[in-house]
């Protein structure tokens, strides 16, 4: 903590009385943290301060971001034994995945709706109510007649993803910190992330691509049974622990949100206001072509694999796992990077044109016939490729606020879930016809196209701004303060800074 900080803290005025229910650590944390500080404040009512319990919040959405990530892709990383399984062919196993972002277009904006209105606790009740719900169908579907019910359960679980996908933003603003919302948002993302690479990893070897049908039923129903049991603890979690937001606020630009009456906010007229927002709606194309492309690649990836080296299912969930840990890595240093730094443009403008350089080298070393060489590339295209969605999440709150975060990042997944349709079926066919080098050209393309439009981004970073502001005006009048004869407390002068 810097002098400035304790300055604030001992200036602006006494601490604010413990908010109700709060724990002796809470109190301390709350006193020992500047940007926590009532007096980071423009007035009285205009406290802030951090919760520790932020961290169980963080954690049991990502841990319900996870459940419903791995239920995602637990049927394409082997599609050609659900194919066999169900007596169908690899097209209607890639639209178990497909219909995740078919799903989400219609569904997206009452869902951001129902955000602004019941707020963040109820949307992720749901979202993991749908999640649990769809798990346990899943469970009757081990059959191979049983293609339909398999789907239905899919439908029901894509549903939570449209309450869960644009959380973390909205997460973050409500329970963290200046200096840490980046990092949070990029930790929420990773548990969607963490649920994907689990999903490549573990059915390949719950799941072994064994010709006796009976068999084969038993591995397919005990992977459903594991991940319905999981689905059903998070929910429980949910329900007893989540809570909607903190008493207390934790930056002065979610002071400045809450100090908004609600009878002056219009769902309709802040959706209008985004789509008349011309940097954002770059933002919302390129994040789409962007993350578009990711759904392509996870959703195919099989596909491409056992067409360059039949027989290795497992090593295909490998590879799928490989990229989904690097990105996990990417996000979490571009938080990071964003809450040191804050060049929001600078940073996606980089990463993205670092995600086309590493889709490029993936798609001409994917043929050379060294599986070690695509673990290597794979994890490069994963790790900037992943590590591009907090970017755009974060850079859509700056460049949208006081908009609410739930419906700027609803619409960036829109967006993603609508070119993630039209990638994932283009490049199949393309890839039918073509091969795997002309479908991964396909993707690369859009991705140029998407670094061109992030390049015209303009950035205007209207949180940030708001913030500075209010940290602007406390200063001036703490040196008001001081100018009449106010001087630090004792306190202050035995920190020795």
């Amino acid at each position: 903590m810097s002098a400035q900080d304790l300055l604030r803290g001992c200036v602006g005025g006494a601490r604010p009385a413990p908010a109700r229910g709060s724990s002796p650590a809470e109190d301390e944390e709350a006193a020992l943290t500047g940007e926590e500080s009532s007096a980071a404040s423009l007035g009285p009512e205009r406290e802030s301060r951090l919760y520790r319990r932020r961290w169980l919040m963080l954690f049991i959405f990502s841990a319900c971001s996870m459940s419903n990530g791995f239920m995602w892709l637990q049927y394409s990383i082997i599609g050609d034994i659900f194919a066999r399984f169900y007596r169908t062919d690899a097209a209607a196993v890639t639209w178990l995945s497909v219909v995740y972002c078919l799903t989400y277009v219609p569904l997206v904006l009452p869902v951001m709706w129902l955000l602004d209105k019941r707020g963040l606790r109820d949307v992720v009740v749901l979202g993991s109510a749908f999640n649990c719900a769809g798990a346990w169908i899943k469970t009757g579907s081990a059959g191979p007649g049983l293609f339909y019910v398999a789907l239905a359960g899919q439908l029901l679980c894509s549903v939570a993803t449209v309450f869960l996908l644009s959380l973390p933003a909205k997460l973050s603003s409500l329970w963290f910190g200046l200096r840490e919302a980046s990092t949070a948002c990029s930790l929420g993302v990773l548990g969607g992330q963490m649920g994907i690479a689990i999903g490549f990893l573990l059915p390949p070897i719950l799941v072994p691509n064994v010709d006796d049908i009976e068999e084969l039923a038993y591995y397919i129903r005990l992977m459903f049974y594991i991940s319905a049991g999981a689905a059903t603890v998070i929910f429980i979690l949910v329900i007893i622990v989540f809570q909607e937001k903190p008493e207390l606020p934790p930056t002065q630009a979610q002071a400045q949100a809450r100090d908004i009456p609600p009878e002056n906010y219009s769902y309709t007229a802040s959706v209008l206001r985004l789509l008349r927002n011309r940097p954002f709606m770059l933002l919302v194309v390129s994040y789409g072509l962007n993350v578009g492309c990711f759904y392509a690649v996870s959703t195919l990836l099989n596909r491409m694999i056992i067409e360059h080296y039949p027989g290795e299912e497992l090593n295909a969930g490998r590879i799928g796992l490989t990229i989904v840990i690097a990105g996990m890595v990417g996000s979490l240093i571009c938080g990071i990077w964003l809450d040191r730094t804050k060049t929001y443009k600078q940073t996606t403008l980089v990463v993205y044109l670092l995600s086309l350089v590493g889709m490029l080298v993936y798609a001409f070393t994917l043929s050379l016939g060294h599986l070690w060489v695509v673990f290597v590339t794979a994890g490069v295209l994963g790790f900037f490729m992943t590590g591009y969605l907090p970017l755009g999440f974060e850079f859509a709150v700056e460049l949208t606020f006081p908009e609410s975060e739930g419906t700027s990042s609803g619409l960036l997944n829109c967006s993603a879930q609508i070119f993630g349709i039209i990638f994932t079926i283009g490049q199949g066919k393309i890839i039918d016809a073509w091969g795997t080098l002309a479908g991964n050209i396909f993707l690369c393309v859009f991705l140029l196209v998407g670094a061109v439009m992030t390049g015209f981004i303009k950035s205007d970073l209207r949180r940030q701004k708001a913030n500075l502001q209010s940290e602007a005006q406390t200063e001036r009048k703490e040196a008001a303060d001081l100018k009449d004869g106010v001087s630090p407390p004792e306190i202050f002068k035995e920190r020795k800074l």
